[in-house]
């Protein structure tokens, strides 16, 4: 391949498309700049920025989302994965009306956490305890916590690439170098127990295993955002052994994972039990501040109050929305129904796994200019010489510094939405149809005929 000529395709193709995002978007570019004013960066969120402006929505209904100047997208982001049968599911949002009618927070315990905590424990395997938390990055912070005070060591293995969360001792070696912490402000000194390793890498996993006391190993079984890279072999297996042979927990960082790839999670999905499990997004039903931990009881009684008076003897967790109702409800009424529903499961990976072949096909048919990577309906894209393993390889081999902005532009004003601009990575729905899944799969293939026709 030629790529100085490739460059200068997608210098004029960007220039085209921006033109063209832009007459069509004006509403959001006027609210991006009146929300400079008040949001840094204008926005709510780094990763929901694009150039030249972020969209800004203000409806989402089933797959379709829909932008203030009427734009209609399918969404293959859905919430940050979030919506796992569509925006507003009938069944979550009957359950939660009804709730609300009694409270939305009672600040004291409530049926509605038992019943949903007796209801994960049957669907996630050897979760036998769990406790509510209001996000993800709660859930890594307190399952840490313990799995520290749990075996009295102090290191923590994480994986180059994956993302826990904006928690302090794993807040790190996340993008490029991968190396120190990920953000200003955050002190060496905060992370110098973590030790990270690349994803596949049984050897290197087992060299820090052996040099280092460590209470436990965090690994997303298949990487989000770091592109959706799927575990090669028996890696997610090695390391279930590795960490018995250590003495170190398993924590699988199911926030993504959990509940889509298979009703319990990557626990299910590749066989393999960890000793805890953290997870978020789908585990509140669609409604904000949601996360969990749990695991063996042996290592969750660490938190009863009852049998470790003593605060000083237990690992601390709390918080003021932590199991309230409406996510409570919301989250039992959606586990629920996934649970009852394992066909839904059977059909949407197996078209999503489709659908990465058939995009495999056409970046063969180009050049073998780009390559898949994913499991179940967890789908990464990447323009790399050659399929990555890991994170550090989907940076590292990629062949231009703005074929991924320029799809994304293509995409956005094809009707198309999905974060970020940075990666072709998408988190759908287990409801996105079959002409939903080949509308994505032509518009990626009319990118690519625009930009390496030869």
């Amino acid at each position: 391949m030629e790529y100085s000529a490739v460059e200068s395709r997608l210098s004029d193709l960007l220039a085209k498309l921006e033109k063209e995002f832009s007459a069509k978007t004006p509403r959001s570019r006027e609210l991006f700049e009146r929300s400079r004013r008040v949001l840094p960066g204008g926005v709510t969120y780094a990763i929901r920025f694009f150039k030249p402006h972020p969209l800004y929505i203000e409806k989402a209904e089933g797959t379709r989302v829909w932008d203030v100047d009427g734009n209609e997208y399918v969404d293959y982001w859905m919430g940050h994965g979030t919506h796992i049968l569509g925006h507003s599911p009938k069944i979550v949002v009957d359950s939660v009306r009804e709730i609300l009618g009694r409270g939305t927070h009672f600040g004291y315990e409530n049926p509605y956490a038992v019943e949903y905590a007796e209801l994960l424990s049957r669907v996630v395997p050897g979760l036998e305890m769990v406790r509510f938390t209001n996000s993800g990055t709660e859930a890594n912070m307190y399952a840490l916590r313990l799995a520290r005070a749990f075996t009295r060591r102090r290191y923590v293995v994480k994986i180059e690439g994956g993302w826990h969360g904006g928690y302090d001792a794993l807040h790190t070696s996340v993008t490029p170098p991968f190396a120190g912490p990920e953000s200003a402000g955050l002190p060496e000194e905060y992370v110098k127990y973590t030790l990270t390793v690349p994803y596949n890498d049984v050897e290197a996993t087992e060299e820090v295993l052996k040099k280092y006391p460590v209470a436990a190993v965090f690994v997303e079984p298949v990487i989000g955002a770091g592109g959706c890279v799927e575990p090669v072999g028996s890696y997610l297996k090695d390391l279930r052994e590795l960490t018995y042979r250590y003495g170190s927990l398993l924590v699988f960082d199911e926030v993504i994972t959990g509940f889509r790839l298979a009703p319990g999670g990557g626990q299910e999905y590749f066989d393999v039990r960890a000793d805890l499990v953290v997870l978020g997004k789908v585990v509140g039903g669609g409604f904000a501040g949601a996360g969990a931990f749990g695991g063996r009881s042996e290592v969750m009684e660490l938190l009863d109050h009852l049998k470790h008076p003593d605060p000083r003897s237990r690992s601390f967790h709390g918080g003021t929305f932590v199991g309230n109702p409406v996510n409570m409800v919301a989250g039992y009424a959606l586990v629920k129904y996934l649970a009852e529903n394992r066909s839904l499961y059977e059909a949407s990976n197996s078209a999503w796994s489709e659908f990465r072949r058939s995009i495999d096909r056409v970046c063969e048919d180009y050049g073998r200019a780009c390559w898949t990577t994913g499991a179940g309906s967890m789908v990464g894209i990447h323009f790399t010489k050659l399929r990555p393993r890991n994170v550090r390889e989907v940076y590292e081999h990629r062949w231009s510094r703005v074929v991924e902005h320029a799809y994304h532009l293509h995409a956005r004003t094809s009707g198309i939405l999905y974060i970020s601009e940075k990666l072709v990575h998408l988190l759908p729905s287990l409801v996105h149809s079959k002409s939903e899944i080949e509308l994505f799969r032509n518009t990626f293939e009319s990118f690519l005929a625009k930009v390496l026709r030869s």
